[in-house]
């Protein structure tokens, strides 16, 4: 699960520490090299339930297989593309075959897995998730600094497809999985219909879209703004990226704070902190403005690791549906206001680009106070 999470996230996020290369090479402006991020993210929210029905007629281990493989093979193509629009078109067919990790491996560990060690090994997979979307953006970030921006793609899908061997070489054979023998689309769609009628999952589901959104506008761009504003060479600017452990770390702290103070207190003080962070890099330092990423970046992953946790305990039935809509809305936003902000990012200011988000933050914000009063009663 950890070569899956490796192999898998590596894949994701490969182009976004190239943006700036690529409007550059590829003559493109920002939000349409940015569409290599957002193309992959909304093809994988668009297919994460569909390959979630999937796996319970065909295993969830096949699902995994597949998804690990046909993606990071795509990956070995993507230096071939010879124009931005060839490119998002293979990022959003990769992006399809992502989806099946996400969709299906917390569900095999908690079903071939014991109580006892099942929350080491989901641990294990988060870590490698994080660790995947750290190496994925670093290995092509450096790999510029002594090569094209077409050989750093294929030194990190290279990197991606042995892990994604590795995985799928480990897997051992699902012991506790019944195949449904019929797949009824219509039962997990109503589902979905009755978690809609639910407005604290309403509220969660509008927190990762506008989380993950705002997140992933912020490192689509800030690339831009270090190569540019900063003077720092791609390579350089790719190192920004480092900041993701901060991630790792307050995730575990997040779930410790929980115990003391509950969901509701975590997703309301991790919104207000991605805020002020966000409002710091805005600033003209850039040691202000590293500081200000790190607090953003470390209030996301906590929102985000307890946010998707709360779904679990709010759905009473369908849990899993629950699940894959949080997960839906996730990467959907990521898509979304990933592309969205470009135009900001193109008309205004740092500063103004920066106030669009801090907006999105806001209603963020007025979301988890509702959450949070919610929790109280």
């Amino acid at each position: 699960m950890l070569a899956f999470g490796l192999a898998i996230f590596n894949t994701l996020y490969a182009t976004q520490a190239l943006l700036p290369t690529l409007t550059s090479e590829l003559g493109v402006s920002p939000s349409t090299a940015a569409l290599t991020v957002s193309a992959a993210t909304g093809a994988l929210a668009l297919c994460v339930v569909p390959a979630s029905i999937l796996s319970e007629k065909f295993g969830r281990g096949h699902v995994l297989v597949i998804s690990a493989l046909a993606a990071t093979g795509i990956g070995l193509v993507l230096p071939l593309a010879q124009s931005a629009e060839q490119l998002i078109a293979l990022r959003a067919l990769q992006g399809a075959m992502i989806a099946g990790t996400p969709a299906v491996a917390m569900t095999w560990l908690s079903e071939e897995l014991d109580e006892y060690d099942l929350p080491g090994a989901m641990g294990l997979y988060i870590a490698g998730n994080t660790i995947g979307g750290l190496t994925g953006r670093l290995i092509p970030a450096g790999l510029l600094e002594v090569t094209t921006w077409r050989w750093a793609l294929l030194g990190s899908g290279i990197v991606a497809f042995g892990l994604a061997l590795l995985a799928a070489w480990l897997l051992p054979e699902q012991r506790n999985f019944t195949p449904k023998l019929s797949i009824r689309p219509r039962n997990e769609i109503a589902a979905m219909g009755r978690h809609l009628h639910n407005p604290r999952l309403l509220a969660l589901y509008a927190t990762a879209f506008v989380a993950m959104g705002v997140f992933v506008s912020m490192y689509n761009y800030f690339g831009f703004r270090a190569v540019l504003d900063f003077g720092l060479p791609a390579a350089l600017s790719g190192l920004v990226y480092v900041v993701y452990l901060s991630g790792t770390w307050s995730s575990a702290r997040a779930g410790a704070l929980l115990k003391h103070h509950g969901h509701g207190v975590v997703v309301l003080m991790s919104s207000i902190l991605m805020l002020a962070g966000a409002l710091g890099v805005a600033s003209s330092s850039l040691w202000i403005t590293l500081a200000g990423l790190l607090v953003f970046t470390a209030s996301f992953f906590a929102l985000h690791s307890t946010a998707s946790g709360w779904v679990g305990l709010i759905a009473e039935r369908d849990r899993a549906e629950a699940s894959s809509m949080y997960v839906f809305s996730y990467y959907m936003g990521s898509s979304i206001l990933g592309a969205g902000t470009g135009c900001a990012y193109e008309s205004l200011p740092w500063v103004g680009f920066i106030g669009v988000l801090a907006l999105l933050l806001g209603a963020l914000t007025v979301v988890a106070t509702a959450l949070w009063k919610s929790a109280q009663h």
